[in-house]
């Protein structure tokens, strides 16, 4: 499975948790979400990798009280069995969920996992 994900925690800004295998996952990430809604839940395209957003299912507010966003980059295969931003919270969400569940409170983001 490769993705890129980038997500914020309770007192972290907005960090790169999984970088799909790129050195720098940035360039990547801003070609999948190029002309992609700036709502709060968006899905797009391009190519073989699809870009999904969507509010933390559980809620959870960084310490501003703002709803935390998860952003991520699906490359096929994966990437075949989204096709809205529905499948990509039932196919991609599982994945991650435990992952963020350790890390959202802790003081500073994890390093970012390839």
């Amino acid at each position: 499975m490769r993705l890129i994900w980038a997500t914020r925690g309770r007192v972290w800004g907005f960090q790169f948790l999984r970088d799909g295998g790129f050195d720098d996952p940035l360039p990547v990430y801003e070609e999948a979400f190029q002309g992609v809604a700036v709502d709060q839940r968006a899905f797009g395209h391009s190519g073989e990798m699809v870009a999904l957003r969507f509010p933390d299912p559980l809620g959870r507010q960084d310490a501003a009280g703002r709803v935390i966003p998860h952003e991520f980059v699906v490359f096929s295969p994966l990437a075949d069995q989204v096709n809205s931003v529905e499948d990509g919270f039932q196919v991609v969400w599982p994945l991650v969920r435990g992952e963020y569940a350790r890390v959202w409170r802790k003081p500073k983001p994890p390093s970012t996992a390839r």
